[in-house]
């Protein structure tokens, strides 16, 4: 017992956990890949074939020798290890990711290695390192078993049955060709196949070691030294089992900051391992990962992956999925990859694919299937990396990482410096039709690689004759052999070697001592160490520098870790939209996408949690930089700028780890004989013998290391001891930790383990709940996004934020959609599954559409309600196939995904979202025939609560579509509605229109005269109103219309009650109030008059949280204020000059206010300077004030004919010299005003005396005179005649107010939209 608990006790610190040996089972024989089998199964299932044909995994149209046999754990080392158990499916799988694989001797039988990671349910990771070698089959019964099936296969494959097989199939015996010989030697097999009687059959067989910690070169090394012990001529020293007990029980992990020399059976091997201050243990050598795919194309796949795209690496070799994933993965620091990470997909885990998750993946290529035939289920969001081929494809539309260029440069200049050339892999694809990005014309994947020695032959445009070659002096430059064959090779190809020399550390000369004693094997050691951690620092720099101030934003509110795990879902815990705004402009796309990612929750998650608990070490090192950052350089406040800082710190990082490789700091026990009995040990050569497990399943019970650590594990005992009456609480504590640490993470890892159909169905059961409480937490996050910002801004105007945050939003909200919509799919048509579903709708629907215009033609479609004022328009059709349409003619898009995104956009602006998606969900023979049962959108439950949660966005306006699709053409329809009272509605002069919108104006346009429409009320009154339809580009939210007409005709004067303008396409209707007469001779005298907007809520919606509607937007002045004021009747409603002064001082507030939001969302000004409440309006109120306007038997006064006459009366004072002794600048001020006054009473424009008033304000405000212009107007004598004593324009005090209150606009520019100053240049 004691040697058994010594042994595991240790393990914590052991270098290596468990030793396998996977291969074939001569007992049990041939069997087929049961897993394999399954996959067919499923396959069949899917394409709808009856898959138990499919079932039998006795595939007889592939040559035995290529089909999947079942491979087993043959023996592992020790049994168990209590803190990592061993999990038998999941090595077997790993170390054999297709099976076992057969060969003869006419084909090549090279060792492979390659390592793997198994990720447990908690995070957690464990290495595996494999080195297959291929072996003799000794077994008699094996060997007569595949010559039957030869016979038997032959018999099959004549002609007459040759049916064309199942995609598996293709699959499965593809998967081995990756590995297959060379042509000529696998056709000359396919004649003659195997025959017992004259070929030798081999096997393959996997050596696996499973450590803690990626030590991937030692355990290389140690496996391959141990395979060419079986191998080699002479015995080696010891027996087998030594060498395997020595480093499962007596080779320690090194400690942090140290390094730890063993023994192979030939040579010592070395290995190091970071400090507690530097970047974590990155084994994998990036610099392969940067040479396969090239500087730029790596830097985009890292960033797909901050934002948790889907990615799927493609390669032939294990090794390489291995280290670009892992490659990609160190370079998150101090992120960490919180989603499905399984970077070897076995075979039969394909339909993981399926997952709608992130998830970084690896699937192994075939040769000769190319990426065309590769069936991924979901390519919206999927960014593709064909490893072997250079190149990439990206997901359409995605930020790009700031600095990107200087990034790649800097990585460039480091790789460079290690003579290794960062140009390599083809320039990325876009997911869009060949052409419409510019540069991203698709290149041929051809081999794209350059090295410093091939750099003269590319200029030299020669390089077409080098197709081979050219990879064969790649791999001797990256060395593989000696300097004396390069040059041969190149005196050949007529190439000159530069910077050899540079080259020299790279190449192996095999067993020649290096510099200090060193092998070369070690030097290149040395130099992938420096590379790899110099790479990692450019990349862990850029996010010291990014991330600098990322604690000043997170919001630590809770008391205790209890109360803070319990509220988490409710609480806030990082200030985004102060962070976003102290971020440069340039960095804000990436930015806004990255802080909603799983990762960086997670991230601030680890920040808060880590005052009440040790910190997590990734967190740990990063805040240690950031603190020494901030003492190098204390940073001003100037801190937003985009400039690239590059990373000062390469130096010293290469020199830690050379120092730790120059001076070992410990060496392991040598490997020595073990107690066993004479005559064990021995073995036939070039057969892996079956190891003594007695020797092997306990570790040594005499040595001080492992005594060491099990007293120390007895002290721990003690403790636990002691503590034991705080379990409960702290068992509790854990299960909330467990609980609240895997909250956001829907699923960690799938299992690599049996998968029934019933597992499949519960992960796709986990799958399902993950992608419902997504959809609750965005549209949650949408929600309380738009609703706090409208909470805020109730008091006043403009409720409608647009802006990064919520594109950011929205987008993600696409891509959940599409999530959903890929999920469980039956067969993928196209790169959206949403629109390809859409499409499959649209068909179905208007063939039934036909059908009844056949039978009836009267089409059976809901209507929209109306209201009273919507009666003058023709209602728009609820109606999703027409919002397709208008998305088909868009030819912007160039996509699917992107046709897809645009009718999110365009049913979440409709508030239609929900109720389309729902109509399309509705023909159950549709989502039946696309989606299999287990999908998403066929659990009905789960559905409902998901449209659900997409209904309660329609408490907010949305203006995601109009404000993205800037430039497309849209149809928007004017109704001039007249006032119904009065019988005159008609009129006979020729009216026009000019719209103005934020995004600019529709110019002006004449109304026909024959559009005049008549419409009944519900008692059959007559109304009517003239219409027009008419087609301009995008003017986003509509501000202003500009009405008028040409006084032509007997009928001239017209009294109009509203204009309203509809946008045809995303059914926005506005509604500009008038209330007055346009004519000569009548009211002001205006021809034309300019309309402030508003948005108009069609009454009767549905109840879809009306509730918390968004305050409506400011509307032109009221009807009946209007009428007051300029007194058409009299006796309207006469404010206080209390009210007065306070509509004053508000309207200037809503100004300010105006200029102190951020840029993205501000409202209108317009509003804010000519629409209710606004300061033309308030100003017009204190004019009015005392003002002695009707008059018995005469025309009503305005507040212009004063301005004109105090002008009037000025100019002839000046010209009669009384103001010349006044001071200088009063003179300047006087001139100004009657300059303006003129300018705007000669403008050619027939506005009106009320329409010049608030022009005069207009400008007045726009160029800072108002202030001076008051005193003007006060101290004219004519106010003595025109006003009453009471006026609040005759109170000194007053009007020295008002003055001061109106400086206050001087602080910011104050611009004017071009409808309000149309014709007059000042």
């Amino acid at each position: 017992i004691e040697a058994g608990m010594s042994g595991s006790s240790a393990a914590p610190c052991r270098f290596a956990h468990y030793f396998a040996i996977c291969g074939i089972d001569t007992e049990t024989g041939l069997e087929p890949d049961e897993l394999a089998a399954l996959y067919q199964w499923l396959e069949a299932d899917r394409q709808g074939r009856d898959p138990d044909t499919a079932a039998t995994g006795e595939n007889f149209e592939q040559s035995p020798l290529k089909r999947t046999f079942k491979s087993k754990v043959l023996a592992r080392y020790p049994q168990n290890v209590e803190w990592n158990p061993f999990d038998q499916d999941a090595v077997n799988m790993l170390c054999m990711p297709k099976g076992l694989s057969f060969r003869t001797q006419a084909d090549q039988r090279d060792p492979q290695f390659h390592s793997f990671i198994i990720t447990r349910e908690d995070g957690s990771r464990t290495y595996g390192f494999v080195h297959t070698f291929y072996e003799e089959v000794t077994s008699p019964q094996i060997c007569s078993a595949m010559h039957t099936l030869y016979q038997m296969h032959n018999a099959e494959s004549t002609p007459s049955s040759s049916s064309s097989s199942s995609s598996m199939d293709s699959l499965a015996s593809s998967l081995d060709e990756a590995d297959s010989p060379t042509s000529s030697s696998s056709s000359s097999r396919r004649a003659g196949g195997y025959d017992s009687s004259r070929d030798t059959l081999y096997v393959s067989k996997a050596l696996c070691l499973i450590t803690p910690m990626p030590f991937m070169h030692a355990c290389r090394r140690f496996l391959s030294q141990l395979h060419r012990a079986v191998t080699a001529d002479v015995a080696p020293p010891l027996p087998l089992e030594s060498y395997v007990h020595n480093i499962l029980y007596e080779v320690p992990l090194p400690a942090p900051g140290r390094s730890l020399k063993f023994h192979g059976v030939y040579e010592p091997i070395v290995c190091q391992r970071p400090g507690l201050g530097e970047l974590q243990l990155a084994d994998f050598p990036l610099a392969e990962a940067f040479t396969l795919l090239g500087a730029e194309n790596l830097v985009q796949v890292f960033t797909c992956t901050l934002l948790e795209m889907q990615i799927l690496l493609y390669s032939h070799d294990y090794q390489r999925l291995m280290t670009v994933a892992e490659g990609i993965t160190t370079l998150l620091f101090p992120f960490q990859w919180q989603h499905v990470y399984v970077p070897i997909l076995p075979a039969s885990l394909l339909h993981f694919l399926d997952a709608p998750v992130p998830y970084l993946m690896g699937l192994q290529s075939k040769e000769g299937t190319d990426r065309s035939k590769l069936e991924l289920p979901q390519e919206a969001n999927l960014c593709f990396v064909d490893v072997d081929n250079h190149y990439i494809e990206l997901p359409e539309d995605f930020p790009q990482f700031p600095n990107k260029t200087e990034l790649i440069q800097e990585l460039s200049e480091v790789l460079l410096s290690f003579g290794l050339s960062a140009n390599t892999g083809a320039p990325p694809r876009t997911r869009t039709s060949p052409g419409s990005t510019p540069g991203s014309t698709p290149s041929t994947p051809g081999r794209e690689r350059k090295t410093v020695a091939l750099r003269q032959l590319e200029d030299d445009g020669r390089n077409g004759n080098l197709a081979v070659e050219e990879l064969a002096v790649l791999e001797l430059l990256q060395g593989n052999a000696t300097l004396e064959r390069l040059q041969a090779l190149t005196k050949r190809t007529g190439v000159t070697v530069a910077r050899v020399d540079a080259l020299r550390a790279g190449v192996k000369a095999q067993g020649t001592e290096g510099q200090g004693g060193r092998t070369a094997a070690e030097e290149e050691e040395l130099r992938n160490a420096k590379l790899n951690v110099q790479l990692r620092e450019v990349f862990a720099s850029r996010f010291t520098t990014m991330f600098a101030d990322y604690e000043a934003f997170v919001i630590q509110s809770a008391p205790d870790l209890e109360s803070w795990l319990t509220n988490r879902e409710q609480m806030h815990n990082f200030d985004k939209a102060s962070f976003l705004s102290d971020q440069p402009e340039p960095y804000l796309p990436f930015l806004s996408h990255f802080i909603e990612t799983q990762m960086f929750a997670t991230f601030v998650d680890n920040k808060i949690m880590s005052q009440w608990e040790e910190k997590e070490p990734l967190l740990r090192v990063f805040d240690a930089r950031i603190d020494k950052a901030r003492l190098y350089n204390v940073r001003a406040p100037s801190h937003r700028s985009s400039s690239y800082q590059r990373c000062s710190i390469l130096k010293e990082s290469a020199q830690a780890i050379e120092q730790r490789l120059m001076k070992i700091d410990h060496t392991a026990i040598h490997p020595h004989l073990l107690d066993m009995k004479i005559g064990q040990g021995k073995y036939a050569q070039g057969f892996f013998p079956k190891l003594q497990a007695d020797v092997l399943n306990a570790g040594p019970t005499n040595n001080k290391w492992s005594h060491r650590t099990a007293t120390a594990q007895r002290r721990k005992d003690r403790h636990r001891q002691q503590t034991e009456h705080l379990a409960l609480d702290n068992d509790l504590k854990e299960k909330y930790m467990q609980e609240a640490r895997s909250l956001g993470k829907n699923l960690r890892q799938p299992k690599l383990s049996d998968l029934s159909p019933a597992v499949i169905a519960q992960t796709n059961w986990k799958f399902v709940e993950g992608l419902l409480k997504e959809c609750r937490m965005k549209t949650k996050r949408m929600l309380v996004e738009k609703m706090g910002r409208e909470a805020v801004e109730l008091g006043h105007g403009e409720a409608n934020i647009t802006g990064l945050e919520e594109n950011t939003l929205i987008a993600s909200l696409c891509d959940l959609l599409e999530r959903i919509w890929s999920h469980g799919l039956q067969v993928k048509q196209g790169k959206s599954a949403l629109w390809s579903h859409l499409l499959h709708y649209q068909a179905r629907e208007e063939k039934l559409e036909q059908q009844q215009q056949a039978e009836s033609p009267v089409s059976q479609v809901p209507e929209r309600r109306k209201s009273d004022c919507f009666l003058a328009m023709p209602s728009l059709r609820v109606f999703l196939i027409q919002d397709m349409r208008h998305i088909q003619s868009m030819s912007e898009i160039k996509t699917d995904v992107g046709r897809a995104r645009a009718w999110i956009r365009l049913s979440l602006e409709k508030k239609l979202l929900s109720q389309h998606l729902k109509q399309l969900l509705s023909r159950q023979a549709l989502t039946k025939k696309l989606y299999k049962r287990y999908a998403f959108l066929r659990c009905e439950e789960e559905k409902e609560q998901f449209l659900f949660h997409l209904l309660s966005l329609n408490a907010v306006d949305y203006f995601c579509f109009t404000s993205v699709f800037t430039t497309i053409m849209i149809p928007y329809r004017v109704v001039i509605i007249p006032i119904k009272k009065l019988s005159n509605a008609m009129t006979t002069s020729n009216p026009w229109v000019c719209v103005s919108g934020e995004l600019g104006d529709s110019g002006i346009m004449q109304i026909p005269k024959n559009v005049l429409e008549m419409t009944f009320d519900s008692a059959f009154r007559p109304h009517t109103h003239i219409s027009a339809l008419f087609k301009c580009q995008n003017l986003g939210k509509l501000t202003t219309v500009q009405l008028g007409h040409d006084n032509a005709g007997l009928l001239a004067k017209w009294l109009v009650d509203c204009v309203m303008v509809r946008n045809e396409i995303t059914g926005h209707t506005y509604r500009f109030p008038c209330g007055r007469w346009l004519g000569k001779g009548v009211d002001d005298g205006s021809l034309e008059r300019v309309l402030i907007g508003e948005l108009v809520v069609p009454s009767g919606e549905e109840d879809s949280g009306r509730g918390c509607r968004t305050p409506p937007l400011q509307r032109s002045p009221s009807q009946t204020r209007r009428i007051s004021i300029t007194s058409l009747s009299g006796r309207g409603y006469k404010p206080t000059s209390a009210q007065i002064q306070e509509a004053i001082g508000e309207s200037v507030n809503n100004i300010i206010k105006h200029f102190h939001k951020p840029e993205k969302e501000r409202g209108s000004l317009t509003v804010l300077l000519c629409g209710e409440n606004s300061l033309v309006a308030a100003l017009e109120q204190f004019f009015h004030h005392g003002f002695k306007s009707a008059r018995l038997f005469q025309k009503t006064v305005f507040v212009w004919d004063f301005v004109e006459k105090a002008v009037a009366y000025m100019e002839s004072a000046d010209q009669m010299g009384d103001l010349q002794e006044t001071a200088e600048p009063l003179g300047m001020t006087c001139q100004s005003l009657c300059h303006y006054v003129n300018s705007i009473n000669s403008t050619p424009r027939n506005i009106g005396k009320d329409g010049k008033f608030q022009l005069l304000v207009c400008l007045g405000a726009r160029d800072r005179l108002l202030p001076q212009w008051l005193p003007l107007l006060v101290e004219c004598p004519l106010i003595l005649r025109m006003y009453e004593d009471t006026a609040l324009l005759r109170d000194r005090s007053t009007v020295s107010t008002l003055i001061g209150v109106l400086e206050t606009i001087h602080d910011f520019p104050i611009t004017l939209e071009a409808s309000l100053v149309k014709g007059i240049d000042l």
